[in-house]
């Protein structure tokens, strides 16, 4: 029986599955021209469709990260203006077709606009924060304050680390929510002047701030400030931020072993350090951390 990792990463370029995703896309738009394959990765494939109304983008991904037709089609409603513009989506076969975001937030020479993409974003999680039941019912991975002692044991690591952890971050009452999980630049495009956050296979349900454990990395003191405003006391939010971002290592260390089963071998020497780095991090408290990401 061949290797989950071979079945995932082979799929993608395997001539059958192709024709099969071709055909999709045609029942839904005509192509103005070749369909080509910008993007394979173990976990998703990108195809951009040229049309007479401009390039669509058609994605899949692989099982456990195909959440993300689900969890788009869900929140886009609810900030049409943030999350990509759906063309169509096949949820069981977890793939979808959306409209060109525009460019690459980190191909551009100007300073990544965190300030004006943060707040509408802390605002879309409090909207689909009473959604939480039911995307987890959705498939959305859960990875609220409850299971997270659970999961980081699961890793190896010490429950009771955790469980201290999630008693800080309780009282400060945020509601759990969707989470991107993975918020950088390079998830963002800006197209007519509008800012788009894209990329979902990583999102969860979980404690909102969570996002600081990638976003941090990124977003300047400002941007971060204005973002705890739209949850209510920033000066004292930010008690919560260490926590919370220490929090975000069960869920991307989750994420990196989840990547490393379907994988090729040779990724291993990229996913296995950052699962590590990931649980080191629940450990340790931010200030300690090196300069490793």
């Amino acid at each position: 029986m061949p290797s989950p990792r071979r079945d995932v990463i082979e799929t993608w370029s395997d001539p059958r599955w192709l024709a099969e995703a071709h055909a999709w896309i045609r029942g839904v738009v005509e192509p103005a021209g070749p369909i080509e394959q910008p993007h394979v990765r173990p976990w998703s494939t990108v195809l951009r469709v040229p049309t007479s109304d401009g390039d669509l983008f058609f994605k899949a991904n692989a099982p456990d990260f195909a959440h993300e037709a689900v969890l788009v089609e869900r929140l886009a409603p609810l900030a049409p203006d943030l999350l990509p513009e759906l063309v169509a989506v096949d949820r069981d076969g977890g793939r979808f077709l959306l409209r060109d975001a525009g460019e690459r937030v980190r191909e551009l020479a100007d300073a990544a606009p965190w300030e004006s993409v943060l707040p509408p974003y802390a605002d879309l999680q409090a909207a689909a924060a009473p959604l939480a039941e039911e995307l987890v019912a959705a498939g959305i991975p859960d990875r609220r304050l409850a299971l997270l002692p659970g999961l980081y044991e699961s890793l190896g690591g010490d429950r009771h680390v955790v469980e201290e952890l999630c008693a800080e971050l309780a009282p400060f009452a945020l509601p759990e929510t969707a989470q991107h999980d993975d918020l950088h630049d390079a998830q963002m495009f800006v197209h007519g002047g509008n800012v788009r956050i894209l990329d979902w296979g990583d999102a969860c349900v979980g404690h909102p701030l969570a996002t600081l454990g990638v976003t941090g990395q990124f977003a300047d003191d400002a941007a971060v400030g204005a973002y705890l405003g739209r949850w209510g006391d920033r000066a004292a939010l930010r008690r919560a931020v260490p926590v919370a971002r220490r929090l975000a290592g069960v869920s991307r260390a989750l994420t990196s072993a989840a990547v490393a089963a379907i994988a090729p071998p040779d990724w291993d020497e990229r996913f296995a350090p950052e699962r590590t780095m990931w649980l080191r991090r629940v450990a340790t408290p931010p200030e300690l951390w090196d300069g490793e990401f």
